[in-house]
């Protein structure tokens, strides 16, 4: 049988950690920050975890992870 695909999209966003959970990054820090407050940018920076709602979609699409 062959070897099942990652998603390349995913391979680049998702890391998955030693305990299991899966760190992604925060959204909305990409284009447009003028508009944005400091508080907000400040607030987005760092990672943050896939909610335990699409953990599955993700670890589906991450099948080696």
């Amino acid at each position: 049988m062959p070897k099942m695909k990652t998603k390349s999209g995913a391979k680049k966003r998702f890391v998955v950690r030693a305990g299991g959970s899966i760190k992604r990054a925060c959204a909305f820090k990409r284009h447009i920050l003028t508009s944005k407050t400091t508080k907000t940018k400040r607030q987005l920076r760092g990672t943050a975890e896939v909610h335990s709602t699409n953990t599955a979609a993700v670890r589906r699409m991450l099948p080696y992870a």
